[in-house]
């Protein structure tokens, strides 16, 4: 049913002026909202958020960056006096480490180079004319028992030897033989050669052993460049006289043999580098650069080797350098044993390989001398004593020597 006319235009009206009435308070209360909202904002700093981003989580360790203590604190405002210690990570090498870390590096804390150390070492052991006994080797060699203890025995139990053990520098070339000198020998040196290990046996003419006796060469120029003669002796040589009073005056170098024809000039006696005497002077110097070149002519040759084939060079007579080879009477060895105890100076178990009968042949070499000095010397001098070796190394001769005396 629809509604009447009258009714629907009342209530209309009535609706109206219902909405009239309430129209103006809710504009007034609107502006009113309206204005507060805009003091509040503009009152109140506004935040900005960043976009997103992807954090990525380092797994490296933390790299210490080295700065003096006290940097940072001089950087920051805030007196640290108040607080408490801060605990710094640190890297695990340095925490193993109980040495206190200095404020700044300091050149009394670094290492010595080895060159001034070199020069230190030489200065302490030389004699009044700038000469050192030298000698090599590396931990094989080194070990308590082994070569080096009957090698300085021998300079203990000699005639005259005993003084020359302050003149005597150990070139070590490994840390273990290195600390083995330290502890029996006031003169060591550490001769470092970077990413070679010369610690364990070489055998005689494998690459290693040539690599080892061509940086011994090198070394030894180095030695005459610094001014200093220098004896040269392998560890495997027994000492038993002085042997400065048998050089030859006129000599530059002067070198043991394997095999002596009987005249020191004569350039087919066969040498034997374990054994040198060198005076420091130009031709000594250029003969050995001269030799130390020569590697590259013949790959593969020992360094003794190549000595005698350029010693017939015209370089080396252009060079002018005086080559003398020492007697085997008196500088002999297992190749060519001196034959009186009366006149040795030095005996080398040479021509033989294998360390454990060098070691036994070089005891031996020692009870001879030990049984020698103790007869009186009327009997000493009336009898003519030799010795009883080599044994060990009797059926070990090395095949080098055999060649040349074919």
């Amino acid at each position: 049913m629809k509604p009447s006319p009258a009714v629907s235009l009342f209530g209309a009206k009535a609706a109206d002026s219902a909405i009239r009435r309430w129209l103006s308070p809710l504009l007034f209360l609107a502006v009113v909202a309206l204005s507060v909202s805009l003091l509040y904002f503009a009152a109140t700093p506004a935040v900005s958020f960043p976009p997103m981003t992807t954090v990525r989580v380092e797994l490296s360790p933390p790299v210490a960056v080295w700065q003096p203590v006290g940097a940072a604190e001089a950087s920051d405002p805030i007196s640290r006096s108040s607080l408490p210690p801060v605990q710094r990570p640190v890297d695990a090498a340095v925490a193993s480490d109980p040495e206190p870390i200095s404020s700044a590096p300091s050149v009394q804390n670094m290492p010595e180079s080895q060159d001034v150390k070199l020069e230190r070492v030489l200065k302490a052991a030389a004699t009044e004319d700038n000469t050192v006994i030298l000698t090599s080797l590396n931990a094989f060699w080194a070990s308590p028992g082994s070569v080096l203890d009957l090698f300085l025995e021998s300079f203990r139990i000699g005639n005259g030897t005993s003084e020359l053990l302050s003149h005597l520098v150990i070139v070590a070339v490994d840390d273990k033989a290195y600390g083995r000198c330290l502890a029996i020998h006031p003169h060591c040196f550490h001769l470092k050669t970077e990413g070679v290990d010369y610690s364990g046996e070489k055998v005689f003419n494998t690459p290693e052993y040539l690599d080892m006796m061509w940086a011994r060469l090198d070394f030894l120029r180095l030695i005459l460049e610094k001014g200093y003669n220098f004896i040269f002796s392998d560890v495997d040589i027994m000492w038993f006289r002085n042997p400065l009073l048998y050089f030859y005056t006129d000599g530059d170098f002067q070198t043991s043999c394997d095999n002596f024809l009987g005249d020191p000039t004569n350039l087919k006696n066969w040498p034997n580098n374990g054994f040198n005497y060198v005076k420091s002077n130009n031709r000594s110097i250029e003969f050995y650069k001269y030799w130390y070149s020569s590697r590259a002519r013949f790959p593969g040759v020992h360094e003794q080797n190549v000595f005698n084939i350029i010693k017939y060079d015209q370089q080396i007579q252009q060079i002018g350098v005086r080559i003398r080879f020492l007697s085997t009477e008196r500088f002999g060895g297992f190749c060519e044993p001196s034959r009186d105890l009366n006149k040795v100076c030095t005996m080398h178990a040479n021509c033989c390989i294998g360390l454990r009968r060098k070691i036994d042949d070089l005891r031996a070499m020692l009870d001879d001398w030990r049984k020698f000095v103790s007869l009186p010397p009327d009997t000493r001098i009336s009898r003519r004593f030799s010795w009883s070796v080599p044994r060990s190394c009797r059926y070990n001769i090395n095949p080098y020597y055999n060649r040349s005396k074919s």
